[in-house]
């Protein structure tokens, strides 16, 4: 049974605490009087996180959770402040008594510490990284997030559904698209309404143009921290073609607002962008392949095994890399497009960039078989309370969202984004390799800070 989230909410007289696992939702009560209840981390070591954002957010504790370290609250967030508790109102916060966060770390002769961020060299987003090192290996890693918390999810309470459509398409711009189907599989569900055939197709290539453009970039960067920028030439300016495409059809570079009732645009831009794309991935595949010295820095590097992958809940890319064949578009509906689910074995650098390359040609198949000959339109005429779910598989893996509606309005609102899970696992495909290897291993797997951060 595989944990995809665990996040709590509030209700009259009490907390709820809901696990959601591939087979099955559990709900837990807990008194708000004693907010404690038992731990998920000795089978599900990526509840650890989940866990420690509840206590900071709620002030639940968790029985038998080792790690009870702050993890939103940063070194002078006030102790006693709660955010995502109903009482707490939209106010200036004092800083509280600054108290040294305790990294773990490995102890022993010669063995000292390697701080990197959260302020880095590019033009990256803010994560801090501590590597315990014994000369060049690496012994451990801890990835410590959150400083693009935006507390997005108390952003969006209290809000009509459609008035919070601007927030989801920016909390993740490597994933606009997806957060967006996310969400109008939810006003579908909650409006009673199934969606039309024409909106399944048309969202399909926009998606798989999203997840084009964020292999495309991947396919440069990757190359490039190993050494071979001519990589990085070659596949910026695709990506930025692709960018432009999607900006020509929806008009927006990042797709932020493409999603929508109706989508009445002229496709004819991406299947000719497509078309052109095939043969320069082609192309891209057989030079990259014939040049050992990079598939020299890329093999056995960054392992992260099968065992390690399925016991975090590893998703995406990531796990397809080391042979978990997990990927939410593995139904019917996709498969009558063409979809192949892409699975390598190893889990190392090598693999995780030759599945990318794998998945573009994939993409380009099911845009090929999507029909936009129909313009139907979604009416939604009014949404009913109660608890929706829904499950989008982004460019970085599959993507969770939650909404409850109460009284016409979001009385919660919850994302499992996939970086939120492969970032627990991260630090597990390290520890064969020198520090010089990390940033090409941390690009390989190419996670979102602020999809984390929320």
């Amino acid at each position: 049974m595989r944990l995809i989230a665990r996040f709590a909410q509030e209700n009259e007289n009490n907390f709820e605490i809901i696990d959601v696992f591939d087979i099955e939702i559990k709900k837990t009560k807990i008194d708000k009087n004693n907010p404690v209840t038992s731990t998920l981390t000795n089978k599900y070591p990526a509840a650890i996180w989940m866990e420690r954002k509840i206590r900071d957010e709620f002030g639940i504790n968790f029985e038998g959770c080792v790690d009870t370290r702050p993890l939103v609250k940063h070194e002078r967030f006030p102790k006693n402040i709660y955010p995502m508790r109903k009482n707490f109102q939209k106010i200036d916060i004092e800083f509280g008594e600054f108290e040294p966060y305790e990294y773990e770390e490995v102890k022993g002769e010669g063995v000292f510490y390697v701080p990197v961020g959260p302020i880095h060299a590019g033009i990256i987003e803010p994560g801090h990284f501590q590597f315990s090192q014994a000369g060049e290996d690496m012994l451990h890693l801890e990835v410590r997030h959150f400083y693009k918390y935006r507390s997005i999810e108390k952003m969006c309470e209290n809000k009509k559904p459609l008035e919070i459509k601007k927030i989801i398409e920016r909390i993740s711009g490597n994933e606009s698209i997806a957060y967006q189907i996310a969400f109008f599989n939810i006003l579908a569900k909650s409006a009673g309404i199934e969606l039309n055939e024409s909106f399944k197709n048309k969202s399909a290539i926009l998606l798989e143009m999203e997840r084009i453009i964020h292999h495309l970039t991947d396919l440069g960067f990757i190359p490039n921290d190993a050494g071979f920028a001519p990589a990085l030439a070659f596949m910026s300016r695709l990506s930025e073609d692709a960018r432009r495409t999607l900006a020509k059809v929806t008009g927006h570079r990042f797709g932020f607002g493409a999603i929508n009732e109706e989508m009445k645009y002229d496709f004819s831009e991406i299947f000719k962008f497509i078309n052109y794309l095939e043969e320069k991935i082609n192309f891209f595949e057989n030079w990259i392949i014939d040049i050992p010295s990079l598939w020299d820095r890329f093999d056995t590097t960054g392992g992260l095994s099968h065992e390690k992958a399925q016991r975090y809940g590893v998703v995406g890319v990531a796990a397809r890399s080391s042979g978990v064949a997990i990927d939410t578009r593995n139904n019917q509906w996709y498969k009558n497009r063409g979809f192949e689910i892409q699975v390598r074995q190893k889990g190392e650098v090598s693999d995780r960039f030759l599945l990318r390359i794998a998945e573009i040609k994939n993409s380009i198949q099911i845009i090929r078989n999507c029909k936009t000959d129909s313009n139907e339109k979604i009416e939604f005429k009014e949404f009913n309370d109660g608890e929706f779910h829904s499950f989008v598989e982004s460019s970085i893996g599959e993507l969770f969202m939650y909404i409850k509606l109460k009284d016409g309005v979001i009385d919660r609102f919850y994302v499992r984004d996939p970086s939120h899970i492969n970032w627990q696992a991260f630090h597990t495909a390290i520890y064969k390799d020198i520090i010089a290897d990390f940033p090409l291993i941390n690009k390989s797997f190419d996670l979102s800070y602020a999809g984390n951060d929320l």
